[in-house]
């Protein structure tokens, strides 16, 4: 068991960060400690400043089930602080509620379920701590919502995340505002955005994004330091190197022209559907909207990925050439684990049962976290979005496979570094299958823009369907 001697100095740091600011957020990169540096300040603030006596944590789904016990059970000095997780059906979770603990983690899914419980204000808890607190960047969620009139209820909050503005400064506005209720960045998402930014490209009703100003970002900066740490795992940790290796894979002939077929079709079938007077064009491309362009990109990236699902949301397999990469990388790994990252149902269901000499585990309880920590499991299959905050799967292995790309530039950082973190002693080897000359290929390469997801996307799509228009 670790004692608290063992903390790094930043870590300590953040320690008295978190007791000097009521209100405050730890942006520090993925493997730097969030979770033992702020339990470490709520025994003090708890046990020996006696300034609160009951913490809620509002984590991502699995880290409230494991990650915050798990903590308290590695380090002598955190480790008698009682926790209660509110997690499983109604009656599990209100009988958690009822448990004489200091600590209560829930699922961010289930806050709005809490305050409606306790009639808003009334939450029996007088600190609040929000892990991924840029889970929260969406003023339009249910959860933003949930937890926005309550803030005040707290005594103190804190917010925890690596990745507080993937997609650039314009999701920083309703993190900062649960933190301070609007002091520093404003009152309303309106009026941070005509501080701070212009409208970027629209589609003539909707803005896709916002272009932060001149001298905006060092304004934004100075608004919010007072109450933010932030800290790159790279100035302080000797990290293992880490080996990204994009797969080039090469469809038969046959297949291409399956594929390109497929791909013709289904754009000339969505610019074919724009109602306007230049339907079929390229100045047409511009009237695709978000849903559509997602709808799109997400049928490409199913048939590279090799199966595709039908109008009954039955799926149909296409072919294989993902699957034995994927049996071929398993193999050469020798034994060692393999971490895999899915996007789609049937992307996991062909691979329990193509790699099930291995007996491969789909991530999904606590044991399973344990049992590959311990080199138990060889493969397990994990979704970035179910998965991919807080789990320390480092003990476990240090290959990563990556099935398919994602436009989620945050959701792939956070699934890399379950691996590539403090505590890792091997390098980390990062795979991603890739198809040449198709969809795929547009996220990889979209990966260098310095753009949000959604426009990424959107340039990508657009860019595909341009060579199907009449003017080209």
């Amino acid at each position: 068991m670790l004692s608290k001697e063992k903390l790094h100095g930043y870590q300590k740091e953040s320690v008295k960060h978190i007791i000097r600011n009521r209100n405050c957020a730890l942006f520090l990169d993925m493997g730097l400690g969030k979770t033992i540096s702020t339990l470490t300040a709520i025994n003090k603030l708890m046990y020996e400043d006696l300034d609160i006596s009951s913490v809620l944590v509002v984590a991502p789904k699995r880290v409230a089930e494991n990650v915050w016990s798990s903590e308290c059970a590695k380090w002598s000095h955190v480790s008698h602080l009682k926790i209660s997780r509110v997690i499983g059906n109604v009656k599990q979770r209100k009988e958690a509620l009822k448990n004489n603990a200091d600590i209560y983690t829930i699922g961010r899914d289930n806050i709005a379920w809490l305050c409606g419980l306790y009639g808003g204000n009334r939450l029996p808890f007088d600190m609040l701590v929000i892990d991924e607190l840029s889970s929260f960047k969406n003023p339009k969620s249910i959860r933003f919502k949930a937890l926005k009139p309550i803030q005040s209820c707290f005594r103190r909050v804190v917010g925890l995340t690596g990745t507080p503005a993937p997609n650039g400064l314009a999701d920083l506005w309703s993190q900062i505002y649960l933190l301070d209720r609007g002091e520093r960045l404003g009152k309303f998402v309106s009026q941070y955005r005509e501080m701070y930014f212009k409208p970027g490209k629209t589609n003539g009703k909707i803005v896709f994004n916002y272009n932060v100003v001149k001298g905006g970002e060092r304004q934004i900066y100075e608004r919010i330091n007072d109450i933010c740490i932030s800290m790159k795992a790279e100035d302080y940790l000797n990290v293992p190197k880490r080996i990204d290796n994009i797969i080039e894979l090469d469809f038969s002939p046959e297949m291409k022209k399956k594929y390109d077929s497929f791909e013709r079709d289904r754009c000339m079938e969505l610019l074919n559907s724009i109602e306007s007077d230049l339907e079929g064009t390229e100045e047409a491309v511009n009237y695709i909207d978000v849903a559509n362009a997602a709808a799109l990109s997400n049928k490409l990236l199913q048939f590279c990925n090799g199966a595709m699902y039908d109008e009954d949301k039955n799926w149909h397999e296409l072919h294989n050439l993902k699957i034995d990469a994927a049996k071929d990388i398993v193999e050469e790994a020798n034994g060692n684990s393999v971490l895999i990252a899915y996007s789609y149902r049937h992307d996991l269901e062909r691979l329990m049962k193509a790699l099930k000499q291995y007996n491969p585990v789909k991530l999904s309880s606590e044991q399973h976290i344990t049992d590959w920590n311990a080199g138990k499991i060889q493969v397990m299959i994990m979704h970035p979005a179910s998965g991919g905050h807080g789990l320390n799967l480092q003990d476990g292995g240090n290959h990563i496979l990556w099935f398919g790309p994602t436009w989620s530039l945050e959701l792939e950082q956070q699934f890399n570094a379950r691996l590539h973190r403090q505590g890792q002693t091997k390098p980390v080897i990062i795979n991603k299958l890739i198809i040449k000359g198709t969809h795929d290929m547009d996220v990889v390469n979209s990966e260098r823009v310095k753009n949000n997801n959604q426009n990424r996307l959107m340039e990508a799509v657009k860019a595909r369907m341009r060579k199907y228009t009449d003017i080209f």
